[in-house]
């Protein structure tokens, strides 16, 4: 079902990628249970969309509080972040995202807003073949605050030297479209996957 979007027009398209362009979230589960498991540490699956666009590092940093756990923050995320790797041949994209790119590349300027790592979403762009769509790019490590601050959005949005208030983000997690709230952007919310199957007609909207 095709999106909906907000009244524009809109000089730039802002992206989320985990759940948004690619529908990489349930791979991303599993490289977490897969990877927590050796650390006898719990990551419920609803905490684990609660948290989507929370950098990955910050996610090790509140388990070790959560269980009083000394993971090593580094190794975890080095670990998942290769076990999700071993998984990108499975990756598809969000199809009505996907045809939302298609639709408009070329058209206006494009950029991805992550709470990921650089080199997570190249892979996961690449798996997809939609690398070369993006002008921009803002990842973990690009800003001092996270989703649902709205300084990645804002830091995009200026590398486009488009204004905010000129820019449609495009999200999966309500960190996401509080995050863009903030910046002064209007956004529109993707369904996560067992909302997609449960309700394929339906788009929530935020502006």
């Amino acid at each position: 079902m095709p999106l909906t979007l907000p009244p524009g027009p809109f000089l730039a398209y802002l992206f989320d990628c985990d759940g948004t362009i690619a529908d990489s979230m349930p791979l991303h589960y599993i490289a977490w249970k897969t990877a927590l498991a050796e650390w006898n540490c719990d990551y419920p699956e609803n905490l684990f969309y609660q948290w989507g666009g929370k950098p990955i590092r910050e996610i090790i940093a509140e388990l070790n509080q959560m269980h009083s756990l000394s993971m090593p923050v580094e190794a975890v995320a080095h670990r998942k972040e290769g076990l999700y790797f071993e998984l990108l041949p499975r990756l598809t994209a969000v199809p009505e995202v996907l045809e939302q790119i298609e639709a408009a590349h070329g058209r206006i300027p494009f950029a991805v807003v992550s709470g990921s790592t650089r080199d997570t979403v190249v892979a996961s762009l690449q798996a997809i073949g939609l690398l070369d769509k993006f002008d921009v790019m803002v990842c973990a490590g690009d800003y001092k605050r996270a989703k649902p601050a709205p300084d990645p959005f804002l830091l995009a949005a200026e590398r486009l030297n488009v204004p905010p208030q000129a820019c449609l983000v495009f999200e999966d997690t309500d960190l996401g479209i509080e995050s863009a709230t903030a910046a002064g952007m209007a956004s529109i919310r993707i369904l996560q996957p067992w909302e997609r199957k449960a309700q394929p007609a339906q788009q929530a909207i935020s502006s």
